[in-house]
């Protein structure tokens, strides 16, 4: 089992800093998600870690090792590329086997990885194949097989399914939570896809801009998210985020948004006069009577999938609300409905962007 930290970690190219003084620990056994737009820094971190990329400052520690000036072929992890990188003259068993024949290994030990390997991923019948030959979620899988047969520290990942088609993802993720339960191992994920993050991870690592705006269990930042960023980041749809000024009324506030005005109890934190975002999901926007009403709303559009319903809505002086709905629920475009943002699961941030409440009781 393997523990990895980060200690201050910068990186900059030239003048121009990507990679802002993070800490960050990956626990024995864990399997963590790096996740973020594009640029915000995850594969450069990731390659950090593999010892592809040097470190401006700040320490890589491996089991209590620091790890800055030992090359990448000598710290003992495993990565799979989003590329598959196989070798297109080589049998599937020859590419498993290649790392270890120039390790000098001896054949029946190779023998024994490439064939377990094989078998836990489900790719015997195509040992003797080339890669062309090969579908590419079977690559994929030979890419993994490749890095397992050597047995690693840890496994990193640079957004391995990204070449893959939707279903086929949808799979591959299955098998990866699967093996992650049978090997046991440390395991880094870098993804794009939230979606993935979500289904995957022990532990999210959201970056934005060469910084970790949030770590921690998947639905500890579904369900609580400490910035405007990881709110409309993680979750999909996207969380509802309207700006408004904050009045104070008593006992509460209103939350003046443009021509739109919410009421909510006092808040500890919220203050008269301040500039605030709230935010509601979309399944915590319910569909109410006028008397009972935050705003009336148009639907847009709506999508009848069956098993569940979106509706996009304009609001005067809000951004478009996405409201979702369980099973099928007959509401056609132009129609008015009127919604209700569930005080119990509000979220309310400051202006710098920060989280005031997750959640505000009535």
């Amino acid at each position: 089992m393997t523990e990895i930290l980060l200690k201050n970690v910068i990186k900059a190219y030239g003048t121009v800093e990507v990679i802002h003084g993070i800490d960050l620990a990956v626990n024995s056994g864990e399997f963590v998600v790096f996740v973020g737009p594009s640029g915000c820094g995850k594969s450069t971190l990731l390659r950090i870690i593999a010892g592809l990329e040097k470190i401006t400052s700040g320490e890589v520690v491996i089991n209590g090792e620091v790890v800055n000036h030992i090359p990448a072929s000598e710290r003992g992890l495993a990565m799979v590329f989003q590329s598959y990188a196989l070798y297109p003259h080589m049998t599937v068993y020859k590419n498993m086997a290649f790392g270890l024949e120039n390790s000098k290994m001896p054949k029946d030990e190779i023998d024994r990885r490439v064939n377990e390997a094989a078998r836990l991923l489900q790719i015997e019948p195509y040992l003797a194949r080339r890669p062309k030959a090969l579908s590419g979620g079977q690559r994929q899988r030979v890419a993994i097989g490749r890095a397992i047969v050597r047995d690693p520290k840890a496994f990193l990942f640079d957004e391995p399914l990204s070449n893959l088609d939707a279903e086929l993802r949808v799979t591959m993720r299955k098998e990866l939570a699967a093996l992650h339960a049978k090997l046991g191992g440390t395991m880094i994920y870098v993804t794009h896809d939230q979606v993935e993050a979500m289904t995957l991870a022990d532990k999210i690592v959201v970056l934005s801009g060469g910084n970790v705006a949030q770590a921690g269990r998947p639905l500890d930042l579904y369900n609580r998210p400490q910035n405007t960023f990881v709110a409309g980041f993680i979750g999909s749809p996207r969380m509802n985020l309207m700006e408004a000024k904050a009045v104070a009324n008593g006992s509460g506030y209103h939350l003046n948004a443009g021509p739109q005005t919410v009421e909510v109890p006092s808040v500890p934190g919220l203050s008269d006069q301040s500039n605030v975002t709230f935010g509601a999901r979309p399944e915590h926007i319910e569909i109410v009577d006028e008397a009972s009403a935050d705003v009336n709303a148009t639907v847009e559009l709506s999508e009848q999938l069956g098993g569940e319903t979106y509706l996009y809505c304009n609001v005067d002086g809000l951004p478009q609300l996405t409201v979702h709905q369980l099973g099928q629920l007959p509401v056609e475009r132009g129609e008015t409905i009127h919604l209700r943002f569930d005080r119990a699961q509000m979220h309310l941030f400051g202006a710098d962007g920060n989280v005031i409440a997750n959640g505000i009781s009535e």
